[in-house]
């Protein structure tokens, strides 16, 4: 029987290799923030992506696209701060590698040296291959991203799922063989056909970890907020709610604002004082 990881110790790429091998599934979750990196890496997450969906969660952008490499850097380190045990990815944002292997290099090494992930992702599949080949013989491991990339969306069509005929799911199993042979030690495959993620989580040595691509791969992640029923703008398909946690602040700030206005709110117990003389005295000299 296979067993997890050492809970105590840093889990490392060898880590996720040998459970994939193990047939052991990989759990892995987006965070944006110190707190929630604690949180995170407390409930025994395996991989914290801290995404560009950032945007669209955090900072209210309609999609991932306006998220900037300093934005990206800013959350990358507030969530390596509370995370011991997990292994952090950071994610590279929109422009921030689609020109030159030499920009997406440095803006990798960003993220890796100064916000202090553990590896970085990048959306695409054979187009891509030698800039994850070039981050790769950097020294910087990389996480692939195909299938649905939502910062390429309007070229696909829009966020709809991807591989559904036969000529794109083979265009799909050659982008993870390319973005594997290249030095990718993972893949992330959103939104396709679990019959096709079957396909690839076979043929690929590396984990493949499904958002939205069925039960065959090596693991699963979802945005936290998506997770925790915190953003309520739109909720995928794939989507699991495991709580309603928009309501419950909803409610806990009416309550709030409630008790002030009734003067419930701060009670004796929430407040500081002075000893009577001691205020006594400060009438007095203020009335000299």
């Amino acid at each position: 029987m296979s067993t997890h990881p050492d809970e105590t110790k840093k889990l490392l790429i060898a880590d996720l290799w040998k459970m994939k091998a193990q047939g052991q599934k990989i759990t892995m979750i987006t965070a944006y923030s110190y707190p929630q990196g604690l949180i995170v890496d407390e409930a025994g997450i395996d991989i914290v992506l801290v995404g560009d969906s950032l945007g669209m969660v955090e900072l209210g952008y309609q999609d991932t696209v306006p998220v900037t490499m300093e934005e990206m850097l800013m959350h990358t380190k507030a969530v390596v701060r509370g995370v011991n045990r997990a292994h952090v990815v950071g994610d590279l944002p929109f422009m921030s590698y689609n020109i030159s292997v030499e920009q997406a290099v440095t803006n990798a090494g960003i993220l890796y040296k100064e916000g202090g992930a553990d590896s970085v992702k990048l959306e695409g599949g054979r187009e891509m291959a030698d800039k994850v080949a070039a981050i790769h013989r950097a020294g910087i491991p990389v996480f692939g991203h195909i299938g649905l990339t939502p910062q390429t969306a309007a070229l696909l069509g829009g966020f709809k799922v991807q591989g559904k005929s036969s000529d794109d799911a083979k265009r799909a199993v050659d982008d993870a063989l390319a973005l594997e042979d290249a030095g990718a030690y993972a893949l992330i495959l959103e939104a396709i056909p679990q019959q096709l993620a079957q396909v690839i989580t076979e043929r690929v040595s590396i984990p493949t970890v499904g958002i939205g691509g069925g039960v065959y791969c090596d693991g699963q992640v979802l945005v936290l907020h998506d997770l925790l029923g915190l953003f309520k703008r739109f909720t995928p398909k794939f989507v699991k709610v495991y709580a309603d946690l928009y309501t419950a602040h909803l409610n806990a700030v009416k309550e709030f604002v409630d008790d002030v206005r009734n003067e419930t709110f701060p009670a004796p117990e929430h407040s500081f004082t002075m000893k009577a003389e001691v205020v006594e005295e400060l009438k007095k000299r203020l009335e000299e």
